[in-house]
């Protein structure tokens, strides 16, 4: 039975005993504190908690899931994955395990003819809590189930709860018996790889007050109502009806596997090393197609960084399977994953057919990090050759935390190549430290980005608000003001019912005009007056927020007056603001539309922002896009405008919509209704925002250029309305100065400005090469001035500012060749060729026969500037800060001074 049929059976069963079928939540979780959905339960956690009501009383899903944290042991093992699926079914305050373990039990043994699993009887076992006498006798009695097949066990096994306070209960686990080939007999006690868990079904009554570990807990009463919470592992089912041993075996995953080995010429179970590359590849290349299709981009921090790691880990192990060289060399293997991704597609099309519809965009991410990740298998091995050359000559066997990081950070090197690269030259790595230092990069963007959406308040506090108060009515449709009621206020983060003049405050009113920020469009600003029982107070709006779906919080500071919980409001937002951020928004969905018309359908957005009179919007692409084609891009956007289309919004179901081809814009997430936005027939779009009425009160669209800004996305930026108007009349402006200086029309302006520059350019070289000659010919008063410093002739002399890199290095040469070649030499030149200072070490043979190392050396030398730098034994550069005056004279005597000290510790005098 294939995996999109186990769904389909689940979902049918439960819908015909009265569950509501909800759609998988996206992997992006909801939650800020949280990179992606862990469990089936997660989205369903506020009403589980008793934060919010649900909307349902039963009801059923399959949710995706991913989880990181044991990605080291994918592939290991048979049984961890980084994506998989839960089959669920809940009832809030509805049955409970009466209802749930009949359910359970009928679904997995009524004949697969009738739409069951198919199960035999007497392959399956229960497990009870110890003391749950009423679970125990509904399985005896009630399903037949013989009483040597019911075991009773302990907490750490059947009681469930979140490992915090808050809801938990006894569970009651049914498990498949694989037969004595797999294990010893005995049951689930005895041996749970021959006894596989197929279905947990949570019975949760308590409230937890205190959890210290996940058997010893405090209970403080009975819940308010009782909830059933099952979950049924997709990957785990499709094994067992499928009749292979292990999850990466499953019809969603084989292929991909067998694809891949296919593709390295491998030959999948006979080599255990190989088998675990393959394993890793089918997994991490399905989750990472999961991933993109919900909105996520490669990246250097949160969900985009598990992504990048998972695409990376993919293509390195391809590398390895296909026979690459070591680090840098063009990677046997280029283009596997474009096939790769193809498979997954097709592998996981069955159960979620919008891979088809956004297989460009899917195929566009992924070529464009194999790319990158190529170059930067180059970069990087050449910078791990230093760091290891580095510790050699310190005579240490273990590479730092802070070179890994520094590795994996500034040249996108993983950890794990890093790790066993370090192998191969017999060192190993302070992963600790490396561990320590990327734990405090992401709580650092955690942090950042928590706070940006919670404005500093624990999210309970506003789960709390949103429970008590309920959802936001949006009224900023149809209105820029109205009459609202204060129902919730904070106050350094934390609830408070009154705050003054002076005070920084969230609101929360049952009803606004205020558009929160979302969808890339940015937040309203305006006024909230309040008439409360001390008077009329005042707050000024500066930013809005969604921190919950259905919470929208106003920040700002009260300007006035007292600001009291259930004081009448009244919301104004400020008009022009939100004219010109409408015609942004409306822009953007132009140049989307324009864009995917020019280069493809794999022009999928991938980010924007909407602000008053100015548009960011980035897109996927593998490539710069040419000038010409932004031009036409701009043309056809303009004609529109010209055109004077209607604008008009209206709501319809997803399907509907997407069977109508409306575009859904990547990283949102969409209920059963949705909103569309079209522009005449030429645009029609999933959003949220707000837009104008018709096309040309946009006025003018002025395409400002784009840029690249990461592996496979580029970024172009627009003027809007007034704003790109003013911006045109400052261009026609600066030509007239253009023209009238250079006495050129306009259209041979280019020609001519590129002349001079020409000219000037030459008479750069020249002076340079001037200034270099000048230079050389001191070459040896320079090396005659050598200082001694334990046995080695030390050269440290400053060049005039403005003398170009190049010069710096061929005067550090030709002065090292005029220190007698028996002695150790060293000599050092720093100089300023534009606006941060640069410095060339270099060693003589000698020198380097003693065990000194240009490379080692420039790093203390460039530290002291305030920068880095690198190189070979018998060369290296580097640079610093811009500094200016006194300044920069004592970073370059303290960069003198740190090379100085280096020679004095190195001990060539006892050599």
């Amino acid at each position: 039975m294939q995996s999109a049929e186990i769904a389909r059976r689940f979902l049918a069963y439960f819908e015909a005993k009265g569950h509501a079928i909800v759609a998988s939540a996206s992997l992006v979780a909801e939650d800020p504190t949280l990179l992606f959905v862990v469990a089936g339960m997660q989205p369903f956690k506020p009403y589980l908690l008793g934060q919010q009501t649900p909307p349902w009383k039963r009801v059923a899903d399959v949710q995706k899931c991913v989880r990181t944290l044991d990605i080291e042991e994918v592939g290991k093992t048979t049984r961890h994955a980084t994506f998989f699926q839960m089959l669920g079914n809940w009832s809030f305050g509805d049955y409970f395990k009466e209802g749930a373990i009949p359910f359970a039990w009928e679904l997995l043994t009524k004949s697969e003819r009738d739409g069951g699993f198919g199960f035999p009887e007497d392959k399956l076992w229960a497990t009870v809590l110890h003391g749950d006498d009423e679970a125990y006798a509904i399985w005896r009695d009630e399903i037949g189930l013989p009483e040597s097949r019911i075991q009773r066990r302990g907490l750490s096994d059947n009681y469930w709860h979140m490992g915090v306070p808050g809801p938990g209960g006894p569970c009651s686990e049914i498990y498949y018996d694989r037969g004595p080939e797999y294990g010893r007999d005995g049951g689930p006690e005895a041996d749970e790889d021959r006894f596989l868990e197929v279905w947990n079904l949570v019975f949760m009554q308590d409230q937890l007050s205190a959890v210290r570990k996940k058997d010893d807990f405090d209970v403080e009463g009975p819940l308010p109502f009782k909830n059933v919470d099952t979950g049924m592992g997709l990957e785990r089912m499709a094994a067992l009806l499928q009749g292979v041993d292990n999850i990466y075996e499953i019809d969603t995953t084989y292929k991909i596997l067998d694809k891949a080995a296919e593709l390295t010429e491998q030959d999948y179970g006979t080599d255990h090393r190989s088998d675990v590359a393959l394993r890793v590849v089918a997994d991490h290349v399905r989750s990472s197609v999961m991933l993109i299709e919900d909105g996520v981009l490669p990246g250097n921090e949160g969900g985009g960084y598990v992504l990048r790691r998972l695409l990376r880990r993919s293509i390195r192990n391809l590398r390895l399977l296909a026979g690459g060289q070591r680090g840098g060399g063009a990677p046997t293997g280029a283009g596997f994953m474009h096939e790769l991704t193809s498979v997954a597609i097709e592998a996981m099309g069955e159960q979620f057919p919008e891979l088809h519809a956004d297989a460009a965009h899917i195929h566009a991410v992924v070529d464009a990090e194999d790319a990158a990740f190529a170059s930067t298998l180059r970069t990087g091995t050449a910078i791990f050759d230093v760091t290891v050359e580095e510790a050699r000559r310190k005579k240490s066997s273990v590479l730092s935390g802070e070179q890994a990081f520094q590795l994996h950070d500034t040249y996108g090197f993983p950890i794990d190549l890093t790790l066993e690269m370090a192998a191969e030259q017999g060192l190993s790595v302070d992963e600790d430290g490396f561990r320590r230092l990327m734990d405090e990069q992401r709580a650092r963007a955690k942090k950042d980005a928590t706070e940006k959406k919670t404005g500093n308040a624990d999210i309970s506090v506003y789960a709390s608000l949103l429970e008590q108060a309920g959802k936001v009515t949006f009224t900023g449709y149809d209105l820029i003001a109205g009459e609202a009621t204060v129902v919730g206020l904070l106050s350094g983060g934390v609830p408070v019912t009154a705050a003054v003049q002076g005070d920084g405050v969230a609101v929360v009113l049952d009803r606004t005009p205020f558009y929160a920020e979302g969808g890339g469009q940015l937040a309203d600003q305006g006024v909230i007056r309040t008439d409360g029982p001390s008077g009329p107070a005042e707050i000024e709006v500066t930013d809005v927020q969604a921190p919950l779906p259905g919470l929208i919080v106003h920040r700002g500071v009260v300007r006035f007056g007292e600001v009291t919980v259930g004081s009448p409001a009244h919301a104004e937002i400020e008009i022009e603001r939100r004219r010109a951020t409408s015609r942004s928004h409306t822009a953007t969905h132009l140049v989307h539309r324009a864009l995917r018309g020019a280069l493809g359908e794999s022009a999928a957005q991938a980010g924007s922002e909407n602000a008053p009179g100015r548009l960011r919007f980035d897109f996927t692409a593998t490539g710069a896009v040419p000038v010409s084609v932004l031009r036409e891009v701009e043309d056809e956007v303009n004609r529109v405008l010209i055109n004077d289309l209607t604008v008009r919004a209206f709501h319809t179901s997803l399907d509907e919509a997407r069977s109508m081809g409306a575009l859904a814009l990547f990283g949102e997430k969409y209920g059963s209704e949705v909103r569309i936005v079209e522009v005449g027939e030429y645009s029609r779009e999933l959003c949220g925002g707000t837009h104008v009425a018709r096309s040309g009160q946009l006025g003018l669209v002025k395409l400002l250029g784009e840029s690249s800004i990461g592996s496979g996305v580029r970024r172009i930026e627009a003027l809007v309305g007034i704003d790109a108007f003013r911006f045109l009349a400052r261009e026609s402006v600066l030509v007239n100065q253009l023209t009238e200086q250079l006495k050129a029309r306009p259209e041979e302006l280019p020609e001519r400005i590129s002349g001079v520059v020409s000219r000037l350019r030459e008479a750069e070289r020249e002076l340079n090469r001037l200034r270099s000659a000048a230079l050389l010919e001191s070459a040896g008063d320079i090396a005659a001035a050598a200082e001694d410093i334990g046995g080695v002739a030390f050269v440290a002399h400053q060049v005039p500012d403005g003398t170009d890199a190049d010069a710096l290095r061929r005067l550090a040469l030709d002065v090292r060749g005029r220190v007698p070649a028996q002695r150790p030499a060293v000599v050092m030149i720093t100089g300023v060729p534009a606006d941060r200072p640069v410095v060339v070490i270099t060693v003589n043979e000698a020198g380097r026969a003693a065990g000194l190392a240009a490379g080692a050396l420039v790093g203390g030398a460039a530290r002291a500037l305030g920068g880095g730098g690198g190189g070979k034994p018998d060369i290296a550069q580097g640079g610093g800060v811009p500094s200016t005056g006194d300044a920069a004279a004592a970073s370059i005597s303290a960069a003198f001074e740190a090379v100085r000290v280096a020679l004095r510790d190195s001990g060539i005098t006892a050599r």
